[in-house]
């Protein structure tokens, strides 16, 4: 009887581990830490660069720093980098801060707008029932796909035109609407239940109310990762603001870099890549900050409709 009942069991066959070890779970993730390491080797070498002394750039010294040298880390490549830029005229001040404080004006301005006009627009197109809408939002969809340099010249051709050229509206407004931004937003309003939007109806609610009151506290992830992602692309911005301005006192931190290189700085490598972190630190702050909100906008925004 208890060799019967054990014969069972043991013809039950153990469930295979999940997880095993696979060849090709492998070679992705070699992929991936490959990919990584391609992606992060540029910007290690602009960090250790800019605390390197000159003679240790042009010896190709890897790591000056203890344990594997004596030297101390230059930090005053940073202030160095500053002052090589050169004074603006008119404030007396270093254009390093001039070209900082236009960086913050526009992009700041341009997050804010592509916020407002990208939730109206994805409201509209999502949420309210409009004649020719899905052909509309087609249209829309065509122009994210043409390449940016061949709308650069009838741009810059209306900022002449109309009195834009060398101000701020040149470099704020035809930024102000990211047709990404309103895909992605339509993508995420579309989700949000029916039935709150017929239970705010019943309250008295119209659209304007209903997308502040109801759409746009639901949809924090999604605003928050449009707004990283307008952030990164204005403050990154080069060929735009290149065109559209004449004098120093209006260029941005991105065009400043490439002063930066043509001047007095070009030749010190140093002081370049403290330039360059410089510029990129304000971006990898906000990142940090938000990547967790980044990475569930980017999640649940799904692709309905």
């Amino acid at each position: 009887m208890i060799e019967s009942a054990a014969k069972p069991r043991a013809a039950v066959s153990q469930p295979r581990r999940a997880g095993g070890f696979s060849v090709g779970g492998l070679l992705i993730q070699i992929v991936i830490v490959v990919a990584a390491l391609l992606a992060v080797i540029p910007f290690l070498y602009m960090i250790t660069t800019s605390f390197k002394t000159y003679a240790d750039v042009i010896n190709h010294v890897l790591w000056p720093w203890p344990p594997f040298g004596n030297e101390a880390p230059q930090f005053s490549n940073f202030p160095e980098a500053i002052t090589t830029v050169g004074n603006d005229t008119q404030w007396k001040i270093p254009l390093f801060y001039r070209y900082l404080a236009n960086s913050v004006i526009v992009t700041g301005s341009i997050v804010f707008g592509s916020l407002v006009t990208s939730s109206l627009a994805a409201y509209a197109l999502g949420r309210m029932d409009l004649p020719g809408k899905q052909l509309l939002f087609v249209v829309v969809l065509i122009t994210m796909m043409m390449p940016e340099d061949l709308t650069l010249v009838p741009k810059l051709v209306m900022m002449f035109n109309i009195g834009w050229y060398n101000t701020y509206y040149a470099l704020i407004v035809p930024s102000l609407v990211s047709v990404f931004s309103i895909f992605l937003l339509r993508q995420f309003f579309m989700q949000i239940p029916k039935d709150l939007f017929e239970a705010a109806m019943l309250d008295g609610m119209g659209h304007l109310r209903f997308l502040v009151s109801i759409v746009v506290p639901l949809s924090k992830p999604a605003l928050l990762t449009v707004g990283l992602l307008n952030f990164i692309w204005a403050w990154d911005s080069f060929k735009w603001p290149l065109l559209v301005t004449r004098e120093s006192s209006m260029r941005v931190l991105a065009v400043g870099l490439q002063q930066f290189m043509q001047g007095e700085g070009g030749s010190k490598v140093q002081l370049l890549m403290a330039f360059a972190s410089m510029v990129i630190i304000p971006v990898l702050i906000l990142y940090f900050v938000t990547q967790k909100q980044f990475r569930e906008g980017i999640l649940n925004a799904g692709l309905k409709g």
